[in-house]
């Protein structure tokens, strides 16, 4: 056996040992979900599912995997014998060198809030009523992206301004079903967290002078039921109120709107688009929930002094990552050095590309964190 041949080898077997539970815990998970005790029960059906889903590429690539070993291993034993089966040697050494590269991919480590929804929020920054019509058009442009993979995305509240654009907007995004691995909203939306620029004539420019003004994006992983996130009565004080539309107009004759203040955090959420105050209630929970959720993992990584992915809390310009420049149609972001020129179809929903390019840069970070 000549070195590649023994490297292919040695790069499989450890990777299918590894493997082997992940194969185990997916035939395991395939039996329990015909178990009707499984069935009639949603949260462990639906948990048990996301799971099953999620192990089912990690099991088609060890498969395909032990496949080519197995045929490799065969084709080398015979080569001595039968030249046909020494011509297919390298064609087998390079199809499981492919299958295990694939396989390692599958086996990183994979952020375990990937199978979750959002709550997305956008927030005005520096740039007074041009930063909000730019809220407006990043709302719209993650309100198309939604739609055009499938995914439910509503308005959960929302305080305009008096040009139409928004000074701060909470948006909840819901897969339908459950989503293919690596396709539910936070596997995809958890790159936008951070301060986004936009570079453009405002409408209010009489000069036709380009302005810089920025908008915040924050992503968080949707609350489900079973997660240690615990609201106690006596932690929240409940306070309602007429809703408001711009300019700070009474647009309700009822006090429907409601602020959620939890009292230990000092978090506020408040919530005014839904028409009764129950709505409203149930609305600024899942944004509180989702708050606290991602505070506590903040803490604890903060505490294991984990490198974490920063979402930039703050407004502020210099901090970007990305940017919207009109005059070119260009977009740019500054993490991964992705750049193109159809700023149009991004904010009409073409993300994708844009996603993708965080995506890589994600992957290649994990796969040399790996090799250390």
């Amino acid at each position: 056996m000549n070195e590649g041949e023994g490297r292919n080898v040695m790069d499989a077997e450890p990777l299918l040992a590894a493997a082997a539970p992940l194969v185990r815990e997916y035939a395991a998970l395939e039996e329990s979900l015909a178990d009707p005790a499984v069935i009639g029960d949603p949260g462990a059906f639906r948990a048990r599912t996301k799971r099953y889903a999620a192990l089912g590429p990690v099991v088609a690539a060890a498969r395909e995997a032990e496949r080519l070993l197995g045929d490799l291993e065969t084709a080398r034993e015979l080569a001595a014998d039968d030249a046909a089966f020494a011509a297919e040697v390298p064609g087998l050494e390079s199809e499981l060198a492919a299958a295990a590269a694939r396989l390692h991919r599958m086996l990183l480590p994979r952020d375990p809030d990937d199978d979750r929804d959002v709550i997305l929020e956008v927030k005005a920054g520096e740039g007074g009523a041009e930063s909000a019509l730019f809220a407006a058009d990043l709302v719209r442009m993650y309100l198309r992206y939604a739609e055009r993979r499938g995914w439910a995305a509503v308005v959960l509240d929302a305080t305009g301004s008096d040009l139409g654009g928004y000074k701060d907007v909470r948006l909840s995004v819901r897969a339908r079903g459950v989503p293919d691995p690596g396709e539910a909203p936070w596997a995809r939306l958890k790159y936008e967290g951070g301060v986004h620029r936009v570079q453009r004539v405002p409408v209010t420019e009489s000069q036709g002078r380009i302005h810089t003004s920025a908008a915040g994006v924050l992503v968080m992983p949707e609350v489900e039921a079973g997660d240690d996130v615990e609201i106690a009565p006596a932690d929240i004080r409940v306070d309602v109120y007429r809703s408001s539309g711009p300019g700070g107009q009474s647009v309700n004759t009822t006090d429907s709107a409601v602020r959620i203040t939890h009292l230990p955090t000092g978090i506020v959420v408040s919530c005014q688009n839904e028409k009764s105050q129950l709505q409203n209630k149930e609305a600024a929970l899942r944004v509180l929930r989702a708050r606290l959720l991602q505070a506590q993992r903040d803490a604890a990584e903060q505490a294991a002094s984990a490198a974490r992915r920063s979402q930039v809390r703050t407004v502020d310009r210099s901090e970007r990552i990305r940017t919207y420049n009109f005059p070119e149609n260009r977009i740019t972001d500054h993490r991964t050095g992705f750049k193109a020129y159809n700023l149009d179809a991004v904010l009409d929903g073409d993300l994708d590309p844009v996603v993708g390019s965080a995506l890589e840069a994600d992957e290649a970070a994990r796969m040399a964190q790996a090799a250390t």
